[in-house]
């Protein structure tokens, strides 16, 4: 069974109900596929597929809706992962799935992606809804990939490594500033490999660095760490080449918005030794 942990809640009553119901979802097409009530599933477990396209389309226009509202920096590519989520879904034909063993194994393995990728966009960009900085504050500045002094967090380690990040996010910046088309292509791909590189050594420097202190806050930074390194692993080549630089000015929104976020919400929160 797929639970609705506790690190799921975002705080927001709706899209908490509507992810929770999804789950729930999941759930009822889980029961199916284990149960031996039916010889054949294929219509209960079809209607029920239906039934979760249709409700996560309307939940995902109700989370489109809100954070167009607050102007959420993120919602440019919530809208991208959204659409994934869709397809998945969409892409599914039934027609395939003959024998009722056969439905149980793939049904089973389709609903455990959905249920992960579910998991793992309400930790990694749901739980930002609502807590980026408005874009008025950071975009306006000259630079606003520099690293200031509200950014720091006391462990000299952690901060030096994360004016390195917006180091690295400032060389993405740059690309941006500078109109990127399809000709800067392995430039932005070059780049975009540093800040993963990077990314990963960071997140391990810092785990290591909160279970060296037996910090009680450090599965829910993982979790967080490992769904962003994830978002950077997805992203949209082929969409880079079509439009280099509506992607790359919407990707630089996203980096810097989580970063600041997870640095002042997040990782300010970690003690020092």
């Amino acid at each position: 069974m797929f639970q609705f942990t506790e690190d799921c809640i975002l705080g927001i009553e709706q899209i908490d109900e509507e992810h929770r119901y999804l789950f729930e979802l999941l759930n009822k097409g889980m029961d199916m596929v284990q149960s031996d009530d039916m010889s054949d599933k294929y219509e209960a477990l079809k209607a029920l597929m239906m039934e979760l396209e249709d409700y996560a389309e309307r939940h995902f226009a109700d989370e489109e809706a809100y954070m167009e509202q607050i102007r959420d920096p993120e919602l440019i590519l919530q809208r991208s992962q959204h659409m994934i989520f869709r397809e998945k879904v969409r892409g599914w034909f039934f027609e395939n799935i003959d024998s009722a063993a056969s439905q149980n194994k793939v049904l089973e393995e389709l609903l455990s992606f959905l249920a992960r990728w579910l998991y793992h966009h309400i930790i990694g960009s749901d739980m930002m809804i609502g807590k980026l900085p408005p874009l008025e504050e950071w975009m306006i500045r000259e630079n606003p990939c520099e690293f200031v002094d509200e950014y720091r967090i006391g462990i000299d380690l952690i901060d030096g490594e994360h004016q390195e990040l917006f180091r690295i996010i400032d060389k993405v910046n740059q690309l941006v500033r500078d109109q990127v088309d399809e000709s800067d292509y392995e430039e932005i791909m070059k780049v975009l490999h540093e800040l993963q590189s990077y990314t990963e050594f960071h997140f391990k420097d810092e785990e290591e660095y909160m279970e060296s202190i037996h910090y009680d806050g450090l599965e829910a930074q993982r979790r967080a760490h490992t769904a962003f390194i994830e978002k950077i692993k997805d992203i949209e080549v082929e969409e880079i080449r079509k439009n280099p630089q509506e992607y790359m000015e919407s990707l630089v929104e996203f980096l810097l918005g989580w970063l600041i976020s997870h640095i002042l919400n997040v990782d300010k929160k970690i003690p020092q030794k």
